[in-house]
């Protein structure tokens, strides 16, 4: 059965260490959801956070093989864990009318969205979301606005949840 799977990865923060952990996945032909990476507190240590879909025993390959690779750190399976997590996505919603405009602030109120740029017929939202809620507000613009969207995503970022129960 296959799964949403989210892991993070502590790397060694140098030059190409990105390219060797993003061909294993291209190498063995696994698929990724999202890859997001920045250095930490640590400036010489970096975190990636890696969303995918994959059943047990394939995940199960994958984790092998980047405990094996002498870059990473520490490898951290978020699957069955409390975490918080967020995604950064950008929309322009273009051509719209005076009716368009009021309308998508009332949709960007009720999905948190940040309007950061307009002008008369266009505007840009930020949605710093988890990726289902960024997901609805996809599906809710592209019913309201057909053939009018550009979507930009950042991929996801993830952390260990501090209670034990999950946000």
């Amino acid at each position: 059965m296959t799964k949403k799977r989210c892991i993070s990865l502590f790397v060694e923060n140098e030059i190409g260490v990105l390219a060797r952990i993003s061909g294993l996945f291209s190498g063995k032909s696994y698929n990724l959801d999202s890859l997001t990476v920045g250095t930490t507190e640590d400036e010489t240590i970096s975190r990636m956070t890696i969303s995918l879909t994959s059943d047990d025993q394939t995940f199960e390959q994958i984790k092998k093989q980047l405990n094996r690779s002498v870059e990473v750190i520490k490898v951290i399976d978020f699957t069955d864990t409390a975490i918080h997590t967020k995604e950064l996505m950008f929309i322009k919603i273009n051509s719209c009318s005076e009716q368009d405009m009021a309308k998508l602030t009332y949709m960007r109120e009720i999905f948190n969205a940040k309007m950061i740029d307009y002008d008369t017929s266009a505007i840009l939202l930020e949605s710093v979301q988890t990726e289902e809620k960024n997901n609805d507000l996809i599906r809710l613009l592209e019913a309201s606005f057909p053939n009018r969207i550009e979507i930009v995503r950042g991929g996801n970022v993830a952390i260990e949840a501090i209670s034990i129960s999950k946000p």
